[in-house]
């Protein structure tokens, strides 16, 4: 809609100061041409918005102008209180900041959003790590915030799964991410490509006045995508041929026919025997593992042993 897109236009401008018509174009996926017809109705409206030209040109607002919230609808102004998201940001050393922002942007708002606003906060609250997992200490986490806030170069000692475990890194920090309720720093090292770093097993962090240059073409939501699908794409290298009983499923599985008895034939990614080997016997008697060999054959080993030692216990014994 025209009336919405020109309120982008108005807190684009408010937010980022001077923009370009063809900046702003892409930025709303509009053409440039419909830019200068809304910079037109913005300025008719009494809008103080005012273009340069030449190589440095663009659009602006009159030095000291601001608009209020108005332009929100009420899908935005709840949307934007689901966001808060009061844990992460108290992690960051950030929760009076977000109470604070969220208190000054609630007063903006006119009454029937702020209603909206208040009825989605009461109703809906964002708990993401998992029931069963303990939440990891990261002390460090402010003074990596910090740093990526500021481009400031960290060195740290970190734990790392391959040996030698504890390594000294010097980190670029350009982002963090939340994932799952733990946290993780992406950073340069050494000046190679990105990396991504738990913020759980930094062990030690010493700060610099040392600045770094963030590069340019670099996209924290696109970097975190791509590492995800690689991640996987590294993590299940190889499969499993399986019988699942009736009503039975796996995350990833490729399922075949059906017999007679109800039981499915199905593939399964797997990241290693080893791992299968575990995920596949909380399943019990819900699945029979047909290949690899390997696989059959170490979990045949684990229920020989497991019967063995449970059949010693029914009968008085054990070790």
């Amino acid at each position: 809609m025209k009336s919405s897109r020109l309120v982008s236009i108005l807190l684009l401008l408010q937010t980022r100061g001077r923009m370009t018509a063809a900046q702003l174009a892409e930025e709303l996926e509009v053409s440039v041409r419909t830019v200068y017809r809304d910079v037109e109705a913005l300025g008719a409206a009494g809008v103080p918005l005012y273009g340069d030209a030449g190589h440095a040109g663009g659009y602006r607002l009159l030095d000291g102008y601001r608009t209020r919230l108005t332009g929100l609808t009420a899908g935005e102004a709840e949307a934007l209180f689901l966001a808060g998201a009061p844990g992460p940001a108290a992690e960051l050393g950030l929760g009076s900041v977000l109470a604070a922002a969220q208190l000054k942007v609630r007063a903006a708002l006119p009454p029937e959003l702020r209603a909206h606003a208040d009825r989605i906060s009461g109703r809906f609250h964002l708990d993401a790590p998992g029931w069963y997992a303990d939440a990891d200490e990261a002390p460090y986490l402010p003074a990596v915030a910090d740093a990526v806030w500021n481009s400031r170069v960290l060195h740290v000692r970190y734990r790392r799964w391959a040996e030698p475990t504890d390594v000294e890194r010097r980190l670029e920090p350009y982002g963090l991410v939340l994932k799952a309720g733990r946290w993780y720093v992406v950073a340069g090292a050494a000046g190679s490509a990105p990396r991504t770093f738990r913020v759980d097993q930094i062990l030690e962090l010493a700060t610099s006045d040392e600045e770094f240059t963030r590069p340019d073409a670099f996209d924290l939501a696109a970097y975190w995508t791509a590492y995800q699908r690689d991640f996987h794409d590294r993590l299940y290298r190889a499969e499993a041929v399986v019988r699942l009983a009736p009503g039975v499923t796996l995350p990833r599985a490729v399922n075949g026919r059906t017999g007679e008895d109800g039981w499915t034939l199905a593939r399964v990614p797997i990241e290693s025997v080893g791992h299968a080997h575990g995920e596949f016997l909380r399943l019990g008697t819900d699945i029979e593992v047909l290949e690899p060999p390997e696989l059959r054959e170490r979990i045949t080993r684990t229920i020989a042993e497991l019967a063995e030692r449970y059949g010693n216990v029914a009968d008085g014994g054990g070790d």
